[in-house]
């Protein structure tokens, strides 16, 4: 059995950072440069992100398979505000950011197709499209990652997400922990030490059968989440919370249920 509590308000931004972050938005508001992306309304964007650096909770994936870069922007919203704001303002002015080691650019092809309805806010799209976009070309797959997650089409990888935790989190130490039915309890106990030492935790995991009421015949990896904290293994029972589709959420799973959808975790420590 799994239940799933919406949450708010529980895992608030730091006040400082927040004021810096909207001083920063306040003076791209200002910029008369013209735009790289056409068709994006700066207005629209400069209002979206306002209300994501006020509550990081809002990113959403929308309609779109950004599942992955969607988890590592609110963690980036939720610890560094103002780089997130650094980010924008660049990637809407000239297209490109400076990551921690590669500088990440927006195809002309993205940025001429991104009108009408983008089945998401207008500044998500910017960054997820853009991310989403480069994964493959800035990182190489990796021919030793198990079978079933090196086939996944569509979907962020588990090389392509610690590549994201070192270029827009920072973190210099990332792990992969492939857990399915073996390492599960393991993964998940050292994701919660990750983010104890003040780092970031990602899950990889299966939507329909961990967040929804349809559980699949053959659970498959599908869905990458944020993991926030509150990591709980008290006998027969798993308690998480995490970040999802705009919502936090706290999970509770017998551990037949956990063992059977979680996948793999990727962290970041300092």
């Amino acid at each position: 059995m799994i239940t799933r509590e919406v949450l708010t308000g529980t895992y608030p931004s730091n006040p400082a950072q927040v004021e810096a972050a909207m001083a920063a938005i306040a003076d791209f508001e200002q910029s008369s440069a013209p735009s790289a992306w056409a068709f994006l309304d700066k207005a629209t964007v400069i209002a979206d992100m306002r209300a994501r650096v006020q509550d990081p909770f809002q990113v959403n994936q929308g309609g779109q398979p950004f599942c992955g870069p969607a988890a590592v922007l609110v963690t980036l919203l939720q610890k560094q505000p103002l780089r997130y704001v650094e980010m924008c303002r660049s990637l809407f002015l000239v297209g490109g950011f400076q990551g921690s080691n590669h500088y990440i650019a927006s195809s002309d092809e993205l940025r001429h197709a991104s009108r009408g309805d983008l089945k998401m806010g207008q500044a998500d799209w910017m960054v997820l499209a853009t991310l989403r976009d480069a994964e493959d070309v800035i990182f190489p797959v990796e021919p030793n990652a198990p079978d079933t997650i090196r086939n996944l089409a569509g979907m962020t990888k588990s090389w392509e997400m610690k590549g994201w935790v070192k270029e827009i989190l920072g973190y210099s130490h990332v792990d992969y922990d492939h857990a399915y039915l073996m390492n599960d309890i393991s993964a998940m106990q050292d994701a919660a030490a990750a983010l104890q030492a003040g780092g970031v935790a990602f899950a990889l995991i299966t939507a329909e059968g961990m967040l929804g009421n349809s559980p699949p015949l053959i659970p498959l990896p599908n869905h990458w989440i944020a993991l926030l904290g509150n990591v709980s293994v008290q006998g027969d029972s798993v308690t998480f919370d995490i970040y999802t589709w705009s919502k936090q959420l706290r999970l509770t799973m017998d551990a037949g249920s956990f063992k059977k959808y979680f996948w793999a975790t990727v962290t970041g420590t300092p």
